[in-house]
């Protein structure tokens, strides 16, 4: 229904209850920022609705499907509304960060840390799994703590390309997924169902517990050829430490062919994921490493989407565009870009083209991003040294 004066859906009503700040991530469709709300601080996805043209029907199901969860590890609906132009739909807002910064924060990280954290994330799949929902794009980046508290739950986001399906055996045949994260059938186009959400977390524990993928491969060819084979490699530098049962424990979820694959609930009867087997040996210094580079990836991704945005006029769609920023800020986000200083005159001079802007964003955090590797190397080496030291007292 739309309001006859303003021309607007009914819903759009609710929007004034909003005051957005900072943008929280972005992707195909759109960003997500928080907001200030009658419910406090929330996580706003806003989606353009020439971004998903002739696909409504996945916001759409993506609200039905967000309102009828209720997990302790899956993130809660709130609310949502729309206007001529967007979709907006409300969540809780996740504070505590996403799982491999908030890793970084820690003091130490162990195996057996490790095996809790996916064992919640395994309980959020197993109840969407038991009502036939696939999630299909399970990435570190859709795993955020609640809260900053030391004992935070850790929930699941991001229903955006989540299927329903009609029974428990039907085929998926649409792209989905994240490169390095989707199994060899969705890139293969061969059709697949929940076994992809079991591969996805095969993925981000290897990586979890050694700082890079088991598939290292940067142009799909030959990142398929590498999931085909499922060939696992514990290069014994990063896996000496880690115990047997958590390379079984890989393999098991790993397997090229899904039906080799167990379902979520044969899973979480696996010994690793009781925490007896895991060992306390501490992950941090290969996970730093990580970020240093999912960092760069990241700011990278936040740059081409501002120059989307700029290509779309996504800002400037509504009169009262308050709720998108500017590309200008995108970059900003992406790696800090300072106000260009006064003239002589005391003005501002001319502002610098997005494309200038994304350059210096990128690489500021190309610099960024070897320093923080730089001092990975450097702590890892003190690490190595003073273990040598007291070995030779």
């Amino acid at each position: 229904m739309f309001n006859k004066l303003s021309g607007q859906p009914e819903s759009y009503e609710r929007k004034s209850q909003y005051k957005f700040g900072r943008t929280l991530g972005a992707g195909t469709y759109g960003i997500v920022r928080e907001a200030d709300s009658p419910y406090g601080k929330v996580a706003v996805k806003i989606i353009l609705k020439k971004n998903v043209r002739g696909n409504e029907g996945m916001v759409y199901d993506e609200l039905e499907m967000l309102q009828q969860l209720n997990h302790p590890h899956i993130v809660h609906f709130v609310d949502w509304f729309e206007s001529k132009d967007k979709f907006y739909i409300v969540t809780d807002l996740a504070v505590g960060g996403e799982l491999f910064d908030r890793i970084c924060d820690y003091g130490k990280f162990t195996e057996k840390d490790a095996s809790q954290t996916i064992r919640q994330v395994f309980e959020a799949v197993n109840y969407l799994h038991e009502r036939n929902i696939v999630h299909r794009d399970l990435k570190p980046e859709n795993l955020l703590y609640q809260t900053r508290s030391a004992d935070s739950q850790l929930v699941l986001a991001d229903f955006g390309i989540a299927k329903t399906l009609e029974t428990p055996t039907e085929v998926l045949t649409s792209m989905a997924g994240s490169f390095g994260y989707a199994a060899p059938e969705v890139m293969l186009k061969r059709g697949h169902g929940k076994a992809v959400d079991i591969w996805s977390l095969g993925v981000i524990t290897y990586t979890l517990l050694c700082g890079y993928s088991p598939f290292r491969s940067e142009n799909l060819t030959d990142l398929i050829e590498e999931c085909r084979a499922g060939r696992i490699i514990f290069h014994e530098r990063y896996w000496k430490g880690v115990s047997q049962d958590a390379k079984n424990f890989i393999i098991t979820l790993l397997q090229p062919n899904p039906n080799d694959r167990p379902t979520s609930e044969e899973v979480l009867k696996h010994s690793w994921l009781k925490g007896e087997s895991a060992s306390d040996r501490d992950l941090l210094p290969e996970i730093r490493a990580y970020i240093a580079k999912a960092r760069l990836r990241r700011g990278i991704e936040i740059v081409k989407l501002a120059n989307r945005i700029e290509a779309l006029k996504m800002h400037e769609d509504e009169a009262d565009g308050d709720d998108i920023p500017s590309p200008a800020d995108m970059a900003e986000s992406a790696g800090g870009v300072e106000a260009a200083p006064a003239d002589s005159n005391g003005e501002g001079k001319k502002k610098r083209s997005l494309g200038d802007v994304a350059k210096g964003a990128i690489f500021r955090e190309v610099v960024l991003a070897k320093v923080r590797e730089m001092k990975d190397n450097e702590e890892l080496e003190k690490v190595e040294r003073e273990a040598r030291e007291k070995a030779s007292h």
